[in-house]
């Protein structure tokens, strides 16, 4: 039956889709609610008439009765970062071949933002959430127990998670760069990285490596989370006279690490032989550098897809593992 034409700001109602499919209303309810109840054929008739009448059906309402808004919302501090986009968009495509949308929200760096927003995304009903770090503020933690929805965490490896985490070690990945430069006979360190918890956990695992094994810190920077290519041309600077030779590097992310080994250049600071250099996250930018930087790198995809395999798994009634670790390995090039 053909749709019968409306005005720019007309309601298409769920009974004018169900029209249009030659389906009874229950059965768009199933296909927008749980799909999986519904054969391919009918989904597909469906979901055609939904978007040649522009049907926006009602998630909130729907989810009163059904409990389901198919919508899942996820929370990282930046997009800006192929540290938290790679992982992001893994997580976005498993949840979105399963029928589910994800909602993205940034809570940057800023105490306090994190609470506001998962207060919001909770209002609007989410059958499930996915959480950047597992360190929560009380009322967070509060609310996210009272929700009563699965959540995941990622990027943080804590032993006691809100619910279920997929993530690593920070402080062991410092621990691993310095085994990585004590091994090649490194015995004066620098670090530059940011003041966020999680890179401060890779710098104290870095620091008390070193520290134990003999090893002294020259010079260290925090800087502002995030970091840029800027900060650490900045950073490398200001710690530039108190560099001796064949001092070992660790940046706290790929942008700092380019940044300064740039900034080394310039000074006629030679890499790798009078300073070495390792970032974090193994983004494309240290592969591509002249020279490639040496860097940590986590598996970001498999992160976020196992995320989404364990949030579907909960979704559909099933279970999952508390705690996943993923794991993360040093690619060495030529700053080293």
């Amino acid at each position: 039956m053909a749709a019968r034409r409306r005005g720019p700001f007309a309601s298409v109602k769920i009974t004018d889709v169900a029209t249009e499919a030659g389906v009874a209303p229950m059965t768009v309810s199933r296909v927008l609610n749980t799909p999986e109840r519904v054969s391919e054929t009918t989904a597909a008739r469906v979901r055609e008439a939904i978007e040649k009448l522009g049907y926006v059906p009602n998630m909130i309402a729907g989810g009163l009765s059904s409990r389901r808004s198919r919508m899942i919302a996820a929370i990282v501090p930046t997009i800006a970062s192929p540290m938290f986009s790679e992982p992001v968009q893994s997580f976005t495509d498993a949840m979105h071949r399963a029928g589910y949308h994800v909602l993205l929200g940034l809570s940057g760096y800023t105490p306090g933002t994190e609470d506001g927003l998962i207060r919001a995304v909770l209002t609007r009903r989410p059958d499930g959430l996915l959480l950047t770090g597992a360190a929560h503020s009380p009322e967070v933690k509060r609310l996210l127990r009272d929700a009563g929805v699965p959540v995941v965490e990622i990027w943080d490896a804590s032993d006691t998670p809100t619910d279920m985490l997929v993530g690593f070690d920070h402080a062991e990945i410092g621990a691993k760069v310095a085994d990585f430069f004590l091994a090649r006979g490194h015995r004066r360190f620098a670090v530059l990285t940011a003041g966020d918890p999680r890179a401060r956990l890779r710098r104290r695992g870095f620091i008390d490596r070193i520290e134990a094994r003999g090893g002294v810190l020259v010079a260290e920077r925090i800087l502002p989370a995030p970091s840029g290519i800027r900060d650490g041309r900045t950073a490398l600077q200001a710690i530039a006279d108190q560099i001796p030779p064949r001092t070992a590097l660790f940046c706290g992310s790929d942008l700092v690490a380019f940044g300064a080994v740039t900034q080394a250049r310039a000074l006629g600071i030679a890499v790798p032989e009078t300073l070495a250099v390792c970032g974090f996250g193994d983004f494309e930018l240290a592969q591509a550098s002249e020279p490639p930087i040496t860097s940590v790198g986590v598996d970001g995809t498999a992160m976020g897809r196992q995320a989404a395999e364990n949030l579907l798994a909960r979704l559909a009634g099933g279970s999952a593992p508390r705690r996943i670790l993923i794991p993360a390995g040093i690619r060495e090039r030529a700053t080293t």
